[in-house]
């Protein structure tokens, strides 16, 4: 280990890769070493761009350079797979964007490869790190709200440029992928399993990607209400209801220093409200972890094995349920 932090590499120069893995990436203390592209002048354009010490053609020059000590996954959803499979398979820690996989045999098929690799995956669901996941997931441990009997849940906007891969069903696009998958990881994450059945309401667009997608989602003790869009006004409330109280959070998957966390008890009417914000960018504890693991500092936590199988089988029902294959 060099100083300057881990060195990771990042596959493709995905917008997200800019507005969010790289300022949580410099946040966490880490080093942003080398970016790989299909085409060698934009791939180099986008280093320059981005302050990033080396542009490299081809995915797989990366994976073998042995500098590269971690590495970033943000390529369209259908390249996932392949992919982060490969970058396993190089010795590489992996963060990839979400959905992991398309379905849940290809997440099967991730999470088999960490584990005979024994180089572990995350999937990109940051705010699992975030302080206010761990105060909302606590109070449900702690049994401030009783039993969780419903959860309400919200992610949409609205999409400008109708030339973005998110519309295009070849590369693994739509609403439920893009952002309908959060309230599906959250979901799952609190009640500790996938879905066991579905109904769902879809919208297309005209490319033939689900646009909007809507529904309910039994799970073991309550149900999820899900809504998720490409096109509609930015929405990402969020309400936890319990048999004793409730807890809602303005924006549950990258909240700002103004979003807020709000526990209700109604057996003792008392309300209790707290920052949502930790004053870093969206990705940075997430980062920060994994630094660690790589230096030999912490053991994996929160991982692909750990989290991902329950919301890719509840995607897949959804998907079923709504008629998107």
């Amino acid at each position: 280990m060099t100083e300057g932090g881990v060195r990771w590499g990042i596959l493709g120069t995905a917008n997200i890769a800019r507005a969010s893995f790289l300022p949580g990436l410099r946040a966490a203390g880490g080093r942003p070493y080398a970016v790989a592209g299909r085409d060698e002048a934009r791939t180099a354009a986008w280093a320059a761009d981005n302050q990033i010490d080396h542009a490299l053609t081809g995915y797989e020059a990366l994976l073998d350079d042995p500098r590269v000590e971690a590495v970033y996954v943000p390529l369209p959803n259908s390249l996932h797979l392949a992919w982060a499979v490969r970058a396993l398979e190089a010795g590489k820690p992996v963060l990839c964007e979400k959905p992991l996989g398309l379905d849940a045999a290809q997440v099967e098929t991730m999470t088999a490869a960490s584990v005979r690799t024994g180089v572990p995956l995350w999937e990109a669901f940051v705010f699992m790190f975030r302080p206010h996941f761990a105060t909302m997931s606590g109070w449900v441990r702690d049994g401030a709200i009783g039993t969780i009997r419903e959860i309400d849940s919200r992610f949409g906007f609205r999409l400008r440029h109708t030339e973005n891969i998110r519309l295009r069903p070849e590369l693994g696009g739509g609403a439920l992928y893009d952002v309908g998958c959060y309230p599906v990881h959250f979901a799952s994450l609190l009640f500790g399993g996938a879905g066991e059945s579905a109904a769902v309401l879809v919208t297309r667009h005209a490319g033939g990607v689900d646009e909007t997608v809507s529904g309910s989602v039994a799970f073991g003790t309550g149900r999820l209400l899900f809504s998720a869009s490409l096109n509609a006004p930015s929405d990402t409330f969020t309400r936890i209801v319990g048999d004793d109280g409730s807890i809602t959070v303005t924006n549950p998957f990258h909240p700002g220093d103004r979003d807020q966390i709000t526990l209700t008890r109604d057996r003792e009417g008392e309300t209790t409200t707290v920052s949502a914000g930790d004053g870093l960018p969206s990705f940075a504890a997430h980062i920060a972890h994994i630094g660690r693991v790589a230096r030999g500092e912490e053991a994996p936590r929160l991982t692909a094995l750990e989290t991902s199988a329950a919301t890719a089988v509840t995607i897949d029902r959804i998907r079923q349920a709504g008629g998107l294959g």
